[in-house]
């Protein structure tokens, strides 16, 4: 069967090269006669891929020398939890942004260990914003302020860094690290789930700066402690070796592009050719506005759900998939990561034009 369009959030499309390497090294990885799911990570042969993987993260992102790099597992969603235990530190509360689902999840969660400050929100407008600066209302006093660069079901992207202060501050990156150039240094510490441009779920990156180490509360279990995981290269039990090798193929191809900021201007024109459809057309609808829509997640919606199903049948036929939208808003949306090519966009866009000719 010919490879499709894979359009999904996360568990998201991987670059082939990398598909097809690690298919080759699946038996026999760098003549050890053994797969690397198989190899022990204290061997020196996963020490090294794990060392070369931090060092092209770190050089891809330009990572300061001050900052940790933690190769952790619970997903994003475990560090909600873990990221209060760990840089609350003598404060009591933190300042929190919602801009959608997972912004409200981590708000939820972070209630569980401290007074939890809504300084900004976008709820009323369906979350289809991001707040500006101007409307945060934030506490000098916070042990940290947290946002959601990029809201994966909404489709909300932070173009703009925020401003704190001396407040740390704290970002989900899950959904658009490695897309667009960032400065790490204006951050205390950025997280990501690895699923959708990393690699395969079962990996949580954390990029932390050294001076919010040593903070974690007695409770904290020692596998989420930072500064305990910092100590032991993330190995203080066993890390997800197989999810780390994949992740460090993945960074050694985004260095074979050019780098973060050769594949943002692919991520810009990817985007572009696909919101250009959107806003000349009167069959489908984005709901975002124009200035915070994602360049990862494109959500939209037809004139009518009752077509929904035959789009969706009718794009699976075509080799275009996972275009289905959350369960909880519906609708459809596109994730073009990293490993979309501009290829699988001009498809779904063509897609798009003939269903609309054929139902409009």
């Amino acid at each position: 069967m010919a490879r499709v369009f894979n359009f999904s959030a996360g568990p998201a499309v991987l670059p082939e090269a990398v598909l097809a390497q690690a298919a080759e090294e699946m038996l026999d990885y760098g003549g050890t006669g053994t797969s690397v799911m198989e190899m022990s990570h204290r061997s020196k042969a996963f020490i090294d891929i794990h060392a070369r993987a931090e060092a092209d993260l770190r050089e891809l992102l330009v990572i300061p020398k001050n900052y940790k790099v933690l190769f952790m597992q619970g997903g994003a969603a475990g560090q909600f939890g873990i990221i209060p235990m760990n840089i609350l530190g003598d404060k009591t509360s933190a300042d929190y942004v919602n801009t959608g689902q997972w912004s409200a999840k981590a708000i939820k969660e972070a209630k569980k260990y401290c007074k939890v400050n809504v300084v900004a929100s976008s709820e009323d407008q369906n979350f289809s914003y991001a707040p500006p600066q101007s409307a945060w209302k934030l506490d000098t006093n916070a042990a940290y302020v947290h946002y959601t660069s990029n809201e994966t079901i909404g489709g909300v992207e932070f173009n703009w860094i925020p401003e704190t202060g001396n407040v740390p501050l704290v970002a989900d990156a899950s959904s658009h690290i490695l897309s667009r150039t960032l400065d790490v240094a204006r951050f205390g510490l950025i997280y990501a789930g690895a699923q959708k441009n990393i690699g395969p779920a079962g990996l949580t990156i954390v990029i932390v700066r050294d001076d919010l180490l040593g903070k974690a509360a007695a409770i904290t279990p020692e596998v989420f402690n930072y500064k305990v995981q910092a100590e032991a290269d993330s190995m203080i039990n066993t890390p997800p070796t197989y999810a780390i090798y994949i992740a460090g193929l993945v960074f050694a191809w985004l260095k074979k592009q050019g780098g973060v900021a050769a594949l943002e201007k692919a991520n810009i024109a990817k985007a572009q050719l696909i919101y250009d459809y959107l806003d000349q057309s009167e069959f489908y609808q984005s709901p975002v506005a124009k200035s915070d829509r994602s360049r990862m997640n494109v959500p939209f919606r037809l004139k009518s759900d009752t077509l929904d199903d035959a789009f969706l049948k009718g794009s699976k036929a075509a080799g275009l998939v996972e275009l289905k939208g959350h369960r909880s808003v519906g609708g459809m949306r596109a994730s073009i990561y990293n490993a979309m090519p501009i290829a699988g966009v001009q498809a779904l866009v063509d897609y798009m034009s003939d269903f609309e000719k054929k139902q409009g």
